[in-house]
């Protein structure tokens, strides 16, 4: 850690924008957006006109529904909550894909429409027929009650402030009022129900809204026309991009980051950065002035092809199916020890097209450091079961030296972790974590006695666990299959090619790049995404022009859409005639 921070202060960029050059109109505060509406509306001159506000859940309704009454203050408002069933029954019609687990549920196969009680859905229908001047439909689900409105404005939010939003009591899920409810539960309900609904009604409608409100700031509305927004995303495509990162802390959580990120040293740790998570993160469109935020899944749902490369859109559809993140355990304690669902089990049990396979690429590491991984030779199957579930059930300690195979590590070393592998990552490392998607699919083995931050007992899954552990994966299996497969399989005028994994049992293939002059590199019809492993700062460079240069610095994530075809990456500014590093994955095909 101190290599890259002696003398220099951090480089890391938290806010990372793509500048959309082309001048375009934006409306910044209540005052611009509203005045914008009127002026889309009065184009029609009609007698008759209904203005659609569809908002993702989050959005907080109270502060637009204000905006709106004190501005349009003769009007017809029609509320889409006030048309759904009663909660009772969205209780009862969610419950199968909701469940009573603590963490996992099914992803449901529910859609927006089901939200709405049919007799109130007519009666609405009838009022906007039977109605003259102005008509405001707003909500979620708002085009369900007007298929045709003159103007459609989308309220739309990231992931990541709705989950602050639940953490302040500030939200509800759709349908509810259980702002209140633990924030783990909002989650659950968000993350297999909320936003599955949400975005499969978003992507019907994506092409027919006139203008997108960014509301993930209160009071502080940024809107864009819908033209807008897709030439952005036509930009981004076709260049070397940044979603911007977050944070949290954890209760294993380290002090790396708040050096090498440049992170408030006030707060105790920080376990998580999530740098491409792109269901979660949001995505910086520098129009002008004005930057505005949009969820990063939008760029997925509407450029994907483009993106993701033909092969892995074929596979995944409209999913991103690369996920990096850092985990902090400097100066920190032990990750959970746990295990990840084989692919048949996360499709028979939660709706899931696909697993979490992951791997641990060592970015920096103490002497002492070290991982869990496989089991030990001597592995006695129904004795650790019941040892794990006699450590949960009493609170005394799970001698976990005792069945899983320990194994030092040292920066730049690289762990493969198909699914069904016990692991866990020790304290004193910082791994950046290479894995597929469907993160939230984490089955707990034991915790060492620790609570979570809320200071709950954190959830432990030995039942799911001890159905999806493959007890052959031994010392021997894991020496020979998932440590350090490092194999040269290039080099040139200063740079070396190595791949490191993953295991053919993972659709991740990764490639470590040496290099201290610079090297070409093609996305081969897929989706790269790429961090920067050694060095302080490289530079991104198209072989024909086709995008402007694109600085990284160290330990950022950074995505090369597929369409981008060749780029090159050289040390750039204080990294020059210096060696750097990238680690690269991307979807075999």
């Amino acid at each position: 850690m101190k290599q890259y921070l002696k003398d220099k202060i951090s480089n890391y960029n938290k806010t990372p924008f793509i500048e959309v050059k082309e001048k375009v109109n934006t409306w910044i505060g209540w005052k611009e957006v509203i005045t914008e509406i009127e002026r889309a509306i009065n184009l029609f001159n009609e007698e008759r006109s209904v203005i659609a506000i569809e908002t993702y859940p989050g959005v907080n309704d109270s502060e637009i529904i204000t905006v709106v009454s004190d501005i349009f203050n003769s009007h017809t408002f029609i509320y889409t909550n006030d048309l759904f069933k009663s909660e009772d029954e969205i209780i009862q019609m969610s419950y199968d894909d909701v469940t009573d687990d603590e963490i996992f549920g099914v992803m449901t196969r529910l859609v927006l429409s089901d939200y709405f009680d049919p007799e109130k859905l007519k009666n609405a229908r009838e009022k906007i027929e039977n109605s003259g001047g102005l008509i405001i439909v707003y909500g979620t689900g708002a085009t369900l009650v007007t298929s045709t409105p003159e103007v459609l404005v989308y309220a739309d939010m990231t992931r990541w402030e709705i989950q602050q939003r639940f953490r302040r009591n500030e939200a509800s899920n759709l349908g509810l009022h259980n702002n209140n409810e633990r924030t783990s539960l909002q989650y659950k309900r968000a993350f297999f129900v909320d936003w599955r609904v949400s975005d499969q009604h978003k992507k019907e409608i994506f092409d027919s809204v006139n203008y997108f409100l960014d509301t993930n700031k209160f009071n502080q509305p940024k809107m864009i026309s819908g033209e807008t927004l897709m030439k952005g995303f036509e930009l981004v495509v076709g260049q070397p991009f940044r979603v911007v990162p977050f944070f949290d802390p954890g209760p294993w959580g380290g002090q790396w980051m708040k050096e090498i990120c440049d992170l408030d040293k006030s707060e105790p740790n920080f376990a998580w950065c999530f740098d491409c998570v792109p269901e979660e993160n949001s995505l910086l469109l520098k129009f002008g002035d004005t930057i505005f935020e949009t969820p990063s899944i939008n760029l997925v749902f509407f450029r994907p092809v483009a993106l993701l490369g033909d092969p892995v859109h074929a596979r995944f559809g409209d999913e991103f199916p690369i996920r990096f993140d850092l985990l902090d355990t400097m100066k920190g304690g032990n990750l959970s020890l746990q295990v990840h669902p084989l692919t048949e089990y996360i499709q028979e049990k939660f709706g899931m097209h696909y697993t979490q396979d992951e791997s641990y690429y060592i970015l920096d590491a103490e002497d002492d450091a070290f991982v869990y991984l496989g089991l030990r030779d001597d592995i006695e199957p129904e004795k650790m079961i019941i040892e794990l579930q006699t450590a949960q059930k009493t609170g005394l300690p799970f001698d976990a030296d005792k069945h899983v195979q320990k194994w030092e590590v040292k920066k730049h070393d690289h762990v493969l972790i198909p699914a069904g592998t016990v692991h866990c990552s020790g304290k004193n490392s910082m791994v950046l974590e290479i894995s597929a998607t469907p993160y939230i699919f984490t089955f707990k083995l034991w915790d060492w006695g620790r609570l979570g931050l809320d200071g709950r007992p954190r959830p432990i899954n030995i039942e799911h666990g001890k159905k999806n552990i493959q007890w052959a994966r031994t010392r021997e299996w894991s020496e020979k299959n998932i440590r350090n497969r490092v194999e040269k399989i290039g080099e040139g005028d200063g740079w070396i090619e190595e791949k490191t994994g993953l295991h053919e049992r993972e659709f991740i293939e990764t490639r470590r790049h040496w290099f201290s002059k610079t090297v070409l590199h093609d996305t081969g019809d897929s989706v790269n995404v790429l961090n920067l492993v050694e060095g302080r700062e490289v530079i991104v460079e198209s072989p024909n022009n086709s995008f402007e240069p694109f600085v990284v610095h160290y330990a950022e994530t950074f995505i090369v859409p597929a369409n981008v075809k060749s780029y090159t990456i050289r040390p750039f500014g204080e990294s020059e005639g210096q060696e750097c590093a990238t680690i690269k994955a991307f979807v075999r095909h």
